[in-house]
């Protein structure tokens, strides 16, 4: 399992999380996606075109001027990336090492004779550091 597998188009996370609305929904318009994601309507509409480009997205425009409406759905491709996208990173955390002394835990030693983060030698027991991980 490489990192190399992970999308680039889809990981940031505003990219992620309006893959992952539009993932559960058949349309979804710009209103709707710029509140979700807290998003200025520039930003939005960059990162919305970079899915769209890559072909992930199928965009509809209804009307012109103030009444005007944009609409985003996933299109196949798109539905298959952000599918595997999803796996990998669920494989990625399933796969994550877990330190001998339990699963929240993961030691970090110093070089031989290098201060610790306690500032003691490093032939004492190495600092411990502890994460959300369950």
């Amino acid at each position: 399992m490489t990192i190399a597998a992970l999308d680039p188009l889809i990981h940031p996370p505003k990219r992620l999380a309006a893959m992952a609305i539009l993932a559960a929904s058949d349309w979804a318009d710009f209103t709707f996606l710029r509140e979700r994601l807290d998003a200025s309507d520039s930003d939005l509409s960059k990162q919305m075109k970079v899915l769209q480009d890559a072909g992930y997205v199928k965009v509809n425009k209804r009307g012109r001027g103030r009444g005007s409406s944009t609409w985003y759905r996933l299109t196949r491709e798109g539905r298959h990336a952000f599918e595997a996208h999803v796996a990998f990173l669920q494989a990625l955390v399933a796969s994550a090492p877990v330190s001998p002394n339990g699963p929240h835990t993961i030691q970090q030693a110093a070089p031989a004779g290098e201060p610790t983060s306690t500032g003691t030698n490093s032939t004492e027991a190495p600092p411990t550091l502890t994460t959300n991980r369950q």
